[in-house]
């Protein structure tokens, strides 16, 4: 990683850390999930509100590491307006962004927009399930509409 992306990347984590986007509650979610990440004790409450096939409202809640919680801040900001298909590609592609080999990361950082940064993670593999739990959380709320908690685990 370049310095200067590793100075965007801290700098972003930062922002998004102490000030999250869509922090809220959300009543009616159509579609809602709960992830824990046991090693370190992040939890997120994620809801979506989901019509005709895309996605309209995002909100989380719950409580983490800098990382945890700014990665849920950008992945709500990216999700609004996708298509639940393309909201399950995009939670691939950030897998392959911090948690795939160097081509698979390479593949992906462009397709990625802002959520770039994330690639940072790579550098800290104990930091990798802080990044992806609200997007494996992402991935079970929309694939049976919640009622589950995952875990990292």
């Amino acid at each position: 990683m370049t310095p200067e992306l590793r100075e965007l990347y801290q700098e972003v984590i930062l922002d998004h850390g102490k000030r999250p986007r869509n922090f809220r509650t959300m009543a009616g979610p159509t579609h809602h999930a709960d992830g824990f990440n046991p090693l370190c004790g992040d939890k997120v409450h994620l809801k979506l509100m989901v019509k005709d096939g895309i996605i309209q409202e995002v909100a989380f809640q719950g409580q983490g590491c800098a990382i945890s919680t700014a990665s849920a801040s950008m992945m709500t900001q990216m999700l609004k307006g996708l298509e639940v298909a393309e909201a399950t590609e995009l939670a691939e592609k950030v897998r392959a962004l911090v948690s795939g080999n160097d081509d698979e990361a390479a593949a992906v950082r462009e397709q990625v927009g802002k959520l770039s940064v994330f690639s940072g993670v790579r550098d800290y593999p104990a930091r990798v399930k802080c990044a992806t739990l609200v997007w494996h959380t992402l991935k079970s709320a929309l694939n049976n509409g919640g009622n589950k908690t995952i875990s990292t685990e």
